[in-house]
């Protein structure tokens, strides 16, 4: 499991949670709101409950700030679950500068009757326009515990570079399968 992406996750969730709690409802199971900052920007903030008729759940919050010099900074986060018991989470945060500058980083993880799979990834892009990006996953089969390690990365100038390495339920190294 991706505990990386499940604590950005709870952060994230809650932070959000946390900003609207004094807003009144717009509509059942959902809440938002915005409103100006301190920075001299704005905050905006919306979260999410909902229920299928299936009995599956899933829960969502974002949000971002703003100041007065051009920088922005937010993130959102979602979590679900489906009646047989497949469970699912995701997390993002980005960070956008006034000298143009970037970055963002998420995460995720997922699990069900048939496998699990986690991930992350980052990204951050330079003042002068400069780009290097990474991000990595992890998926494995329940039913023959076979599981697959994957990587990719860019950076400008070099572009990508990708790799994959499978193994089987005991860990050994196995080829990846065909496409």
């Amino acid at each position: 499991m991706n505990t990386k992406a499940i604590s950005m996750f709870g952060a994230l969730l809650a932070a959000c949670v946390l900003s609207i709690a004094t807003l009144g409802d717009a509509h059942a199971g959902a809440k938002r709101g915005h409103f100006a900052n301190a920075e001299g920007g704005t905050t905006a903030v919306a979260a999410a409950n909902r229920s299928g008729p299936n009995g599956g759940t899933q829960s969502a919050a974002r949000g971002v700030k703003t100041d007065a010099a051009g920088n922005a900074t937010g993130g959102s986060a979602s979590t679900a679950t489906t009646a047989s018991g497949g469970s699912a989470s995701r997390a993002a945060k980005f960070q956008k500068n006034a000298d143009g500058s970037a970055s963002r980083q998420s995460g995720y993880t997922a699990s069900g009757a048939k496998g699990s799979a986690s991930g992350q990834g980052s990204a951050t892009k330079n003042a002068d326009g400069t780009v290097s990006a990474n991000r990595s996953g992890t998926a494995t089969n329940a039913a023959t515990g076979n599981s697959v390690n994957a990587n990719a990365s860019y950076q400008t100038g070099q572009g990508v570079t990708k790799s994959a390495t499978c193994f089987d339920a005991a860990g050994a190294t196995i080829a990846c399968p065909s496409r």
